[in-house]
C-alpha cells in the first residue's frame, strides 16, 4: 500500500509539472525550465524533434545559454523519480550532445555541473518510484547515465598524433563496454521507449568501434616504429579487443533479434583469435630483446627505409634463434596443404586474415568499413 501511495504521488507531481508547463507557454510565459518539461512529459510519446530544433538553435543564438541549460537538465533529472521523465531527460542530452560538436559550451557547462557536484551521471542516484517493475528500469537508467557521462570525457579523433591516439583508444573501448552494459530486461526490453533508446545507443556505437578498428590498423601498421612504451600500450589495447570482440558481436546479434536497427546497418565485428595475441606478444618480447638497447624512446626497430612493412620484419624474425619451441612448430610446419599453410601464417603473422573468414562472425557487405 505504502509503495502504491508512493507512485501515485510521484504520477501525479510530474503531471501538475506538465500543467504548469503548459499553462506558462500560453500566458507567454516560456523559458528553459518550461521547454525541458514539455519535452520530458510522463508518456511513452518520444520527445518531439520541435525540443531538439528548440534548444539547438538556443545555443546556436546565445552559447550562454547552455549553462541554464545544464542547471535546469540537472534539477529535472535529479529531482524525478519517474523512468519515463528520467529516459526522456537522458535521450534529450544524448541527442543534443550527438549534435553540437566535442568542445561546445554545452559539453563544457556540463563537465563543470558534473565538477562542481551538482550532477552525478556516474554513480547515478536515480530510483525510479512510479512503477511495478522498478528494479529494471531503474537499472537502464543507471547504465544509461553511465554511458553519457563516459562520452562526455570522450574526444573527437579528428588530427590527433600517434601518442594522443593511444590515450583516446581506451576511451573508445570504454564507451563501447558501457553501451554493452545498456542491457535491458524485464518490463523494460519491452517498452518502447526503450528501444528507442537503444537505437540511440546501438547507432552510437556502430561509429564508435568503425573509428576503434580504423585507427587501432593505423596504430598496428606503425607497431614496429613505436618506442617501447607505446609499442606495449598498442599491445594492451589490442588484447582487450580481443576479448571486447567476442562480446560486441553477441550484444549486436541479441539487438539483431530485437529487430533494433536494420541488419544493413550493422558493422562487421572481426574475431581475434587468441593464438594471434599470443603470436604478437612472443615476437614483441623477443625483438625487444634483440634490440639490446635500454633506451625506451627509440623505436622497437630501426628501419632504414619507411617502406619496409611489418610483414617483411616478421619473415626475418623467423630465423632468429630466440623464438621458442611453440612458435617455430608453427613456422616450420611440415605439412603441405592449403589449411597448414593458413595455420601457419596466422601464427607467423598476427594480423594475417585468410580468404575464407575466420570464427563464427558473417560477414556484412552492405557495411562498407570506414566513415
Amino acid at each position: 500500500m505504502q509503495r502504491r501511495f508512493r507512485q501515485v504521488c510521484s504520477a501525479l507531481k510530474e503531471q501538475s509539472h506538465v500543467r504548469y508547463a503548459k499553462i506558462a507557454s500560453a500566458g507567454g510565459y516560456s523559458n528553459m525550465n518550461t521547454m525541458m518539461i514539455k519535452a520530458t512529459t510522463p508518456d511513452d510519446v518520444p520527445i518531439q524533434d520541435k525540443y531538439i530544433e528548440y534548444f539547438l538553435t538556443l545555443f546556436s543564438l546565445s552559447p550562454s545559454s547552455c549553462h541554464s541549460f545544464a542547471i535546469t537538465f540537472t534539477r529535472r533529472f535529479g529531482t524525478t523519480r519517474s523512468w519515463r521523465v528520467a529516459l526522456k531527460c537522458l535521450i534529450l542530452l544524448h541527442r543534443l550532445l550527438r549534435s553540437v560538436p566535442g568542445n561546445s559550451p554545452l559539453s563544457e557547462q556540463l563537465l563543470w555541473i558534473r565538477s562542481n557536484g551538482l550532477i552525478s551521471l556516474h554513480p547515478c542516484h536515480f530510483r525510479d518510484t512510479c512503477s511495478s517493475s522498478s528494479h529494471s528500469y531503474t537499472n537502464f537508467i543507471r547504465s544509461y547515465a553511465h554511458l553519457l557521462d563516459v562520452m562526455l570525457d570522450s574526444t573527437d579523433f579528428e588530427d590527433q598524433q600517434q601518442e594522443q591516439v593511444l590515450e583516446l583508444l581506451p576511451q573508445l573501448q570504454s564507451v563501447i563496454d558501457r553501451a554493452m552494459d545498456c542491457f535491458p530486461v524485464g518490463l523494460a526490453a519491452q517498452s518502447f521507449m526503450v528501444q528507442s533508446a537503444m537505437k540511440l545507443i546501438i547507432r552510437d556505437n556502430f561509429v564508435c568501434y568503425t573509428r576503434f578498428r580504423k585507427e587501432m590498423a593505423a596504430v598496428l601498421d606503425n607497431l614496429l616504429q613505436m618506442p617501447y612504451r607505446s609499442c606495449i600500450a598498442a599491445f594492451n589495447i589490442y588484447k582487450k579487443a580481443s576479448v571486447q570482440s567476442n562480446q560486441l558481436y553477441e550484444f549486436h546479434e541479441w539487438c539483431r533479434a530485437k529487430g533494433l536497427c536494420g541488419s544493413y546497418e550493422y558493422p562487421l565485428v572481426d574475431p581475434i583469435p587468441h593464438i594471434q595475441i599470443k603470436a604478437l606478444e612472443t615476437f614483441l618480447s623477443g625483438m625487444w630483446e634483440l634490440t639490446e638497447d635500454e633506451e625506451e624512446e627509440k623505436p622497437l626497430i630501426d628501419v632504414e627505409d619507411d617502406q619496409v612493412s611489418w610483414e617483411t620484419l616478421l619473415e626475418t624474425s623467423v630465423t632468429f634463434p630466440h623464438q621458442n619451441d611453440m612458435m617455430s612448430s608453427f613456422f616450420f610446419s611440415s605439412g603441405h596443404g592449403h589449411e597448414d599453410e593458413q595455420a601457419a601464417a596466422s601464427a607467423y603473422n598476427p594480423f594475417y586474415q585468410p580468404n575464407e573468414h575466420c570464427g563464427s562472425f558473417p560477414r556484412n557487405p552492405s557495411y562498407p568499413w570506414g566513415l
